[in-house]
Order: structure tokens, then C-alpha cells, then sequence
């Protein structure tokens, strides 16, 4: 059973991330840089001085503070996908791959500021009078009524998407490879399921206490674990400084070669290939163009659409082009990513290993532990929305319930159903988020031509 259940999850997944999907992502997030002239870059200093809170203003509407709400959406993204995915993209792809997770990276900024300014633009109520904004508001308000089955399909989707199994699961895999089986201590599906258990007792504590705890937990987790994090990686690059321009060169040549890619062809060869591994990691890792961000930036304080759209543009900035290319030259210049057969968040560990020999791995589990956790509180607070927007603000904490015990299910699952099955999820959370942001995205330059009037 379990090997047919891979087998359907591995056809899911490679069915959804096909070439529609990919002219969506990569060609709207393309249109969008045409239509706003890179506006999103011009202004990234203005980003920078919006979400140091210069323009904030306690009596806007909304729940939480611009920084808040960008922490919030970068518990999220800035999780596993950075430290699990890139080592999956590199073990499959070869140093190609982390190319095309930067041009991910670059649309996706893009991307962030035309879905994150929609879900301010067009906020809606839920059942409970709350104002709430997110892909299924922005359809519904900015689209009209008719529109309402696209949002309740993005809901659908988004219940299933935000549920924790691959951060679970590399965080279990994590603390086996690198603290119960180093010690000799027997692991299975018991030591899996105790895991499973205690994840869900700290995730619950703060989910269960609403967006506000959540939000202040990742306010105070993420600057944490990226500055940690950050300092690690930064140790192993300087032990290999003499390799860094080796490789950094290397990632783009590979990346039009695709001389390491280990997979089957895509597009009648490797390079098409390539290109699809490392857009469908990178829009795994900042999630730009799939809904996710725009429910955590839905919920900002402020009364201007195009400050928080320039803040969401500030994730996949952090998330892709700073911490996953951490990860990846990490395991480039170790050596690692040619020495062993091993992928996911076990390569991360053996590329610390080899660096940091006794406590590499032990670093590189604080991190995957605040990494992981951050993550599961945003993903709780996504799939309560959607739960929300379904069957009313009231009945919400039941997907609470239902979030906690995948958690526990998720510890005991194998990483490729669990990987594919929320890569699928993914996939067709992203159709209504892109159709709807660009049949917007007119609106959105238009108040940024009058925001930007006004500066």
C-alpha cells in the first residue's frame, strides 16, 4: 500500500508541476516585472525604511505590525525548504540547479509584491467581523462573486498544503541521523512517533493561542535562527574560501549543461530538466506565486496595499538568495554533494559534519529545530484561514486539531510521498493565485503609480 501511495503521490506531482504550471509562475512573474519596470527593485531601500515601522500607524486597520507580518511569512518560508530542499535539489541536480532557484528567487520578489499588495487592496471580513485578506478574499472582493469557486478550490488546496508533513518529517530524519543514532540509541517508528508527539504539544501551545502568539513567536524566532544560521554556514565558507570561486562559477555553467542532473529528461533533455527541479525547490522555498505569504501580509496593520507589497517583496530576497544559497554552497565546497548518495537534511548535516567534525550536525539541529518549529506555527495559521474562509471563523480550531495530528503522521511518513504530495498541493494552490493577480494587476500599478505620487 505504501509503495502504491508513493507511486500516485510521485504521478500527482509531476503532473501538476508541468509546463502550464511553470509558463504560469515563471511567465507571470515575468509579466509582472515588465508591467511594473522593476518597480519592486527601485524601491528597495523604501522597502527597507516601511518595515523598519518609519510609516507605521497603530490606528490602520489590520492585526499586526509590518515587521510581524513579514516574520510570520518568513517562519513559513524560511524553514526546511532552505536547508532540506536545497540538498535535495543539489543531490538530484547538481550545483545547475541552485541557478535556477535564483531566478525563482529574483521573479519571485516580483511575484510577492503584485499577490502581497492585492490581499491589503482587497480585504474581506470572515464570519466573526475580522478583516482578513489572502488569495480567497482578493478573488472574491477584487474579482466579484462569481469568482467564489476559484477561492473556495485555493481553500481546498491551501487546508491540504499547509499541513506540516516535510518539515516533520526532515526534522525527525534530522534529529535520528544526527542525535539518537550517533548515540546508539535504537530508532524506528516508535522514536519517530514520540517525536511526532512532542512536536505537536509545542506547536499547539502557540497555535492554538491565535495569529498574536503566533506572530510574536516568529518575531523573536526568525531573526534568531537566520543570524545563527547565518554564522555557521559563514564558518564552514571561510575553512573554504579557496573553493568558493570554483564553485559559484560552476553553478552557472552546470546550470546550462546540466552535466550532474541524475533524474529523467523534461522537454526532450536535461536542461529542461534542471530548470524544472530548481523552479519548482525555489517556489517550495518562498512560496512567491502560491497564496501562502499574502495570508500572513493580509493581516498587516496599515492602509496602504503598496508598503506591504514592497515589505512581502523582502522574503524571497531572504529566503532564496541569502539563506538557500547558504545552504547550497555549504554543501558545494564540503565536497559532500559528490561523496554520498545521502539527500535532504541529512546531506546538510554531512556537509556540517565534515566542516564542523563534532559539532557541526549539533549546530545544524538547533537551527532545523527553530527552523522547523517557526514553520509549523505560520502553516497552522494558513490552513486555519482557509478552514475559515470555509466553515466560518467559529469552527476554525477544528483544523487546529487536524494540523497536530499530521504533525504526528508526518514524523512516521517517507520524505518522497510527503515531498510530492505537498509539492502537488502547492501546485494547485498557485493556479487561482496567479490567474487572479494577473487579471489585477492593472489595479495594483495604478495605486502605485498614486502611492508613489504622493512620496
Amino acid at each position: 500500500m505504501i509503495e502504491q501511495l508513493d507511486q500516485w503521490a510521485s504521478a500527482f506531482s509531476s503532473f501538476m508541476w508541468g509546463f502550464p504550471l511553470l509558463f504560469l509562475l515563471v511567465g507571470g512573474g515575468l509579466y509582472f516585472l515588465i508591467l511594473s519596470r522593476f518597480l519592486p527593485f527601485r524601491y528597495f531601500g523604501h522597502a527597507i525604511a516601511v518595515l523598519r515601522g518609519k510609516y507605521d500607524d497603530p490606528n490602520d486597520p489590520g492585526q499586526i505590525n509590518h515587521f510581524e507580518a513579514l516574520t510570520t511569512a518568513l517562519a513559513a518560508t524560511v524553514g526546511m525548504g532552505n536547508i532540506a530542499g536545497v540538498a535535495v535539489a543539489i543531490s538530484i541536480g547538481g550545483p545547475g540547479a541552485v541557478f535556477w532557484m535564483w531566478i525563482s528567487g529574483i521573479i519571485g520578489m516580483c511575484t510577492k509584491f503584485f499577490t502581497c499588495t492585492l490581499a491589503i487592496m482587497y480585504r474581506g471580513k470572515d464570519s466573526a467581523g475580522e478583516v482578513q485578506g489572502g488569495p480567497m478574499y482578493f478573488i472574491v472582493e477584487g474579482l466579484g462573486r462569481q469568482w467564489k469557486p476559484m477561492a473556495v478550490f485555493f481553500s481546498l488546496a491551501g487546508m491540504i498544503g499547509a499541513l506540516p508533513a516535510f518539515n516533520v518529517n526532515q526534522l525527525t530524519q534530522a534529529i535520528r541521523d544526527i542525535l539518537l543514532v550517533p548515540n546508539g540509541i535504537e530508532t524506528g517508528f516508535y522514536t519517530n512517533l514520540i517525536t511526532g508527539v512532542l512536536l505537536a504539544v509545542a506547536t499547539g501551545i502557540v497555535i492554538l493561542g491565535g495569529l498574536k502568539r503566533i506572530s510574536q513567536a516568529a518575531a523573536r524566532l526568525v531573526p534568531t535562527m537566520v543570524i545563527l544560521y547565518f554564522l555557521a554556514v559563514l564558518t564552514i565558507l571561510v575553512m573554504h574560501a579557496s573553493e568558493l570561486p570554483h564553485y559559484i562559477a560552476y553553478i552557472f555553467t552546470d546550470a546550462f549543461s546540466a552535466n550532474n542532473y541524475k533524474g529523467d529528461p523534461v522537454f526532450g533533455g536535461v536542461v529542461g530538466a534542471l530548470i524544472v527541479l530548481g523552479i519548482k525547490r525555489g517556489a517550495f522555498s518562498n512560496e512567491a506565486g502560491i497564496g501562502t505569504a499574502p495570508m500572513a501580509h493580509g493581516a498587516a496593520k496599515t492602509a496602504e496595499p503598496i508598503r506591504e507589497g514592497l515589505v512581502a517583496m523582502l522574503g524571497p530576497f531572504i529566503d532564496t538568495l541569502i539563506v538557500c544559497t547558504m545552504t547550497a554552497m555549504a554543501i558545494l565546497v564540503t565536497g559532500v554533494w559528490e561523496t554520498t548518495e545521502s539527500n535532504g537534511v541529512t546531506l546538510t548535516s554531512q556537509a556540517f559534519e565534515s566542516a564542523l567534525s563534532g559539532v557541526g550536525p549539533y549546530v545544524l539541529l538547533v537551527c532545523i529545530s527553530i527552523f522547523s518549529l517557526s514553520s509549523l506555527l505560520s502553516y497552522g495559521y494558513y490552513g486555519s484561514k482557509c478552514t475559515s474562509f470555509l466553515i466560518g471563523a467559529h469552527k476554525k480550531h477544528y483544523y487546529n486539531y487536524l494540523y497536530l495530528l499530521s504533525i504526528v503522521a508526518g514524523a512516521t511518513l517517507s520524505l518522497d510521498i510527503v515531498l510530492n504530495i505537498i509539492d502537488g498541493t502547492f501546485a494547485l494552490m498557485a493556479i487561482p493565485t496567479m490567474l487572479a493577480s494577473l487579471i489585477l494587476a492593472p489595479k495594483v500599478m495604478a495605486a502605485a503609480k498614486e502611492y508613489f505620487a504622493k512620496l
